[in-house]
């Protein structure tokens, strides 16, 4: 059924738009369901959505571009709001040894594990850092990603830890996607202060934040509260530090164990708690009245062969939005499909494909603070959308593998 979106203006006369896009129906996601707009017509101006609704409907737009579909679906754009995009070296050698029966600890003793990220990572050039983390956005790109979110946090020091993040903002200027830019220094102990962790977070407070709020260099801040890195009470320094410094707040938090850090990022109104397979019922009553969004990242939940699935039904029942990312990491998420996280998160979470596609459009935008500017197909919105020649939304989640044929229009424009 067709449904009009409230926020499209009404026009009376011949209207300019810079482009028109119809002949396909327009799964708007407007409050995270489908609501789809049968043969439905988009209008575009600088970049934005001008108009959408019924083709039937449709003011009189001039326009120099004019684009027929033929038939098939148009979504929002995607958003991947949690990756780990830059970082040097790779882990595949790792891998085959953990399959091969080798255990996580004997890798670590060898240097392995994330020591061998920071040290590949530290040792790596920004140009580098720059070409490996290219190479993995574009199959992201390619799938219909338009918005994502890249964290620091392989470089553990000053230096190395302001190297990645001036990479991210470099990946921001030229690439054609937006990028978000998240300082997450406080990933884990370096190993120069192991047995130090209140200095490493010393370090984070006093001198780093500083640095990369006075640069201009991440929009949010982030950490991992666990008990092999950061306890509650280190966290909520660095919480209180970027609150000084004007920087929102994320949080890696019940990945492996409850610490009841997800009630601690509801408290400081963290944009997100992600992971959250250890969470707590009075862990989702906290984030349900912070307005925390919940980023399920089912690529490490299938990587690490868990077996604690995030708590569903409890942020349905409190009305939780919950987001799906990617978590493209080298370590325990090499993930990069984010369409194979809406089946993972179906298969292995038990959400509905509904849910699911609203994880990677409207609440993945809630999860980056960006609701009011992308997510969803309404008048005012960037316009940035994908068209798939398929029947029906549920055909993003059910085909495993491969890219789907897809056309992407990133700010108005078919991105090549």
């Amino acid at each position: 059924m067709a449904v009009p979106l409230h926020s499209s203006p009404s026009f009376d006369g011949k209207i300019h738009c810079d482009s028109l896009w119809f002949g396909a129906d327009l799964v708007t996601m407007h409050d995270g369901h489908y609501s789809i707009i049968e043969n439905g017509t988009i209008a575009v101006k600088d970049g934005r959505i001008l108009w959408i609704g019924p083709r039937n409907q449709s003011p009189d737009f001039t326009a120099p571009q004019r684009t027929d579909f033929g038939g098939g679906i148009v979504t929002p754009g995607f958003i991947d709001c949690h990756t780990h995009l830059v970082f040097g070296g790779d882990r595949s050698a790792e891998f085959e040894q953990r399959l091969n029966g080798v255990s996580y600890a004997a890798i670590a003793a060898q240097g392995g594990g994330i020591l061998s990220t920071v040290n590949a990572t530290r040792d790596a050039t920004q140009q580098q850092l720059f070409a490996a983390a290219e190479f993995r956005l574009r199959p992201l790109l390619a799938e219909g990603v338009t918005c994502i979110e890249i964290k620091s946090g392989y470089g553990l020091s000053e230096e190395s830890e302001l190297k990645m993040l001036r990479v991210i903002r470099e990946l921001g200027a030229t690439q054609p996607v937006e990028i978000k830019s998240t300082c997450l220094a406080a990933h884990a102990v370096p190993p120069e202060f192991k047995g130090k962790a209140d200095d490493y977070i010393d370090l984070i407070c006093d001198s780093l934040l500083p640095q990369v709020a006075s640069e201009g260099l991440a929009d949010a801040v982030d950490a991992f509260c666990e008990h092999l890195a950061f306890s509650p009470q280190q966290v909520e320094r660095v919480f209180n530090k970027a609150a000084a410094l004007g920087l929102p707040v994320k949080l890696h938090a019940e990945q492996l164990s409850s610490l009841h850090g997800s009630t601690l990022a509801a408290k400081h109104h963290a944009l997100s708690a992600d992971h959250l397979e250890y969470a707590t019922e009075s862990d989702v009553a906290a984030m349900a009245a912070s307005g925390t969004v919940a980023v399920l990242l089912p690529g490490a939940y299938y990587l690490l062969r868990e077996t604690q699935s995030p708590p569903v039904e409890l942020f349905r029942h409190h009305g939780v939005p919950m987001a799906l990312a990617s978590d493209a990491n080298p370590g325990t998420s090499p993930a990069l499909s984010l369409r194979l996280m809406l089946n993972m998160a179906c298969t292995l979470f038990r959400m509905t494909p509904e849910e699911a596609l609203a994880g990677i459009t409207l609440n993945g935008a809630k999860a980056l603070g960006l609701e009011k500017t992308h997510g969803t197909l309404e008048a005012d919105k960037v316009a940035d959308f994908v068209h798939w020649p398929l029947k029906r939304p549920a055909e993003l989640v059910y085909w495993l593998g491969g890219q789907l044929p897809c056309t992407v229009v990133y700010r108005g424009e078919i991105r090549l």
